[in-house]
């Protein structure tokens, strides 16, 4: 009786780790409809949505200097994409963002990544896995580049897409793949080979 009540606990256990898993699991969450609604609703609440302006983003780059974000995109449309030096899933996507981002060149959507972690662990990241756009820092936070541009539940990844005229066309929890790059590529109106 007492193995069986073992093996009942050990079956409850794993059940539940896997529904948790699922519940955080943010491109699980992300790709379903009612994880779409759960991301319409935290991005209402924070006042920061579809058509709404891009708000005003001074960040640091990792060398120090103080950029807009705005004047960084430069009229062209943009993927901001929200990551951190310990966010597996984060760093799983950057080989994709990377090549996307070389693939759309001088006249297509450039990619910003926003690092919300700690400068000096920004840069040692960087230095092991340099990428060919610019990335800017913030400190993770209530008010952080995250939680300012919809990111309500503060999960990364987290990526915008701005339009040339610096509306948000679409907001995403949890990373993104290949082919949602360029999905996000035609939505912004710009494709490239």
């Amino acid at each position: 009786m007492k193995t069986r009540n073992v093996v009942i606990a050990a079956l409850l256990a794993g059940a539940a780790g896997v529904a948790a898993s699922l519940l955080v699991d943010s491109s699980w969450l992300a790709r379903t409809r009612l994880g779409q609604a759960v991301l319409q609703a935290d991005s209402a609440k924070s006042g920061v949505q579809p058509g709404d302006r891009l708000p005003a983003l001074t960040l640091a780059t990792p060398s120090g200097e103080v950029r807009d974000v705005a004047a960084l995109i430069d009229g062209r449309p943009a993927l901001i994409n929200l990551w951190a030096s310990w966010c597996a899933p984060c760093i799983k996507e950057m080989p994709a963002l990377d090549a996307f981002s070389r693939r759309q060149g001088a006249n297509g959507v450039q990619v910003v990544g926003i690092a919300l972690d700690e400068a000096e662990a920004v840069r040692a990241f960087l230095r092991a896995h340099p990428v060919g756009y610019p990335v800017l820092i913030d400190a993770p936070g209530p008010a952080d580049a995250g939680a300012r541009l919809g990111d309500a539940r503060g999960v990364l990844p987290y990526s915008v897409l701005v339009g040339a005229d610096g509306r948000i066309l679409r907001q995403w929890v949890g990373p993104l793949e290949p082919g949602d790059l360029d999905e996000w590529a035609a939505a912004a109106g710009r494709t490239r080979d």
